[in-house]
């Protein structure tokens, strides 16, 4: 009685879900090499042919803001690359006539950093208009947030819904795994004469010489078979990064020890009342560089931001050319009050308690990053498995309902609606 229980509910959710994962599928697929598709697309903004001293990028962030006084840096890298341009991350401030965030129009500011010239500006993520120095974070956006707008003072509306998707895809692996089973008794009720794993072998294979409708299924199913375990990973752990302060971390600290970091300690502050820092970059460095030789950390300086939600500077340490993290895992990290400049704790990649480690391989995962290459492309071409198994599915559904409607309309009886559905 169960199993059409079961069909039922993951034809219904599948078909709920479908447009969701179908973008989030292709979109992945790309997003995988954002950073190397942005420098393609983007050489403009990414590189330069000067060549000298590089200036200080604290002077460089300054003049950002002496340029428009609305912005605020809250990225700064600290390691200029040859031939490498500066990519600062902006802010807007608070407009004190309305109380709300200016309108920039831009969050990043591109700099040569030996002549301190600006190479360009750009809102990453953009909605509209999409233009080819916002392709791919228009992309990125998309597939983690869907470009949903700030309504009722918050614009993480984008990040819970996809976030609520991902959830509800990871227990429906489940369902879809299950109805992939073979049943203990036949159509008619007797039990079936060969064995559980004879039975389920066809589930595997796909039969080219079929019907398209049979052909279809066959990819449907055999496709989430082998795939199954990492459609799963990619479903929990879209859920785990997009809710983590929602539901991921609050269930993780009930059941394993989760070292918190100083974000898990704080409520965010509203979209439009960004808390404003008491100390500047300048002022955190020193205070950085003492605690990493405290802590004996070799990497030096790599980048600083400030997360104005909650009032607090990271640091992080890396080598040159090292920007891109450390197995999808990011950085050692220093984190310091804004208000302050108090020490508040610190991340180092893959130490910890296993919940630590667990908590830390979500992205890693997600990205295949904890696999380097390899990862990557396996990631990209699940990106196009997961559309795949999503557009079969709804093909399957398309024609059963095709089906009942036409032997609906011919007035044959019930089990012969039945039999006909069975087959295609």
């Amino acid at each position: 009685m169960i199993r059409p229980v079961l069909t039922v509910l993951h034809r219904w959710v599948g078909l709920a879900i479908a447009v969701f994962l179908v973008f989030s599928g292709l979109t992945g697929a790309v997003i995988s090499w954002d950073h190397e598709l942005d420098d393609w697309l983007n050489p403009h903004l990414m590189h330069t042919d000067s060549t000298g001293p590089a200036r200080d990028s604290l002077e460089l962030a300054r003049a950002i803001e002496a340029r428009d006084p609305r912005a605020r840096v809250t990225f700064v890298p600290l390691v200029p690359e040859a031939g490498e341009t500066l990519g600062f991350g902006i802010s807007p401030r608070v407009d004190p006539e309305t109380g709300r965030l200016y309108d920039l129009g831009y969050n990043q500011v591109f700099v040569d950093p030996v002549t301190g010239e600006e190479r360009g500006r750009r809102e990453w993520g953009a909605a509209w208009p999409v233009t080819q120095e916002t392709l791919i974070s228009f992309l990125y956006r998309l597939h983690y947030a869907l470009h949903m707008p700030e309504m009722w003072g918050t614009d993480r509306w984008g990040i819970w819904l996809m976030g609520i998707v991902a959830l509800v895809w990871t227990l429906d692996c489940f369902v879809g795994f299950y109805l992939t089973l073979p049943p203990r008794r036949t159509p008619g009720g007797d039990k079936p004469s060969q064995g559980f794993w004879q039975r389920w072998v066809p589930a595997w294979k796909i039969k080219t010489t079929g019907t398209a409708g049979r052909i279809n299924f066959d990819i449907h199913r055999a496709f989430g078979l082998w795939t199954w375990g990492l459609l799963f990973m990619l479903a929990f752990t879209g859920f785990s990064m997009n809710l983590y302060r929602e539901v991921f971390y609050p269930v993780m600290s009930q059941v394993s020890k989760v070292t918190p970091d100083p974000f898990d300690l704080r409520t965010p502050a509203p979209l439009h009342e960004p808390i404003a820092p008491k100390l500047d970059f300048a002022a955190i460095i020193p205070r950085a560089m003492e605690e990493a030789e405290r802590l004996k950390w070799a990497e030096p300086l790599g980048d600083m931001f400030y997360a104005r939600s909650f009032g607090i500077y990271g640091v992080h340490f890396f080598q040159p050319g090292a920007d891109h993290g450390v197995g999808g895992a990011g950085h050692a990290t220093l984190y310091f009050d804004g208000v302050d400049g108090r020490f508040l704790g610190q991340k180092k990649p893959w130490t910890g308690t296993m919940a630590d480690l667990f908590v830390q391989a979500q992205f890693p995962l997600h990205s295949g990053r904890i696999l380097g290459i390899p990862g990557r492309i396996l990631v990209s071409v699940m990106g196009l498995v997961t559309a795949i198994v999503t557009i079969t599915g709804v093909i399957i559904w398309w024609k059963k309902r095709a089906t009942q409607e036409r032997l609906s309309n011919t007035g044959q009886k019930d089990e012969e609606l039945e039999k006909a559905l069975h087959q295609e």
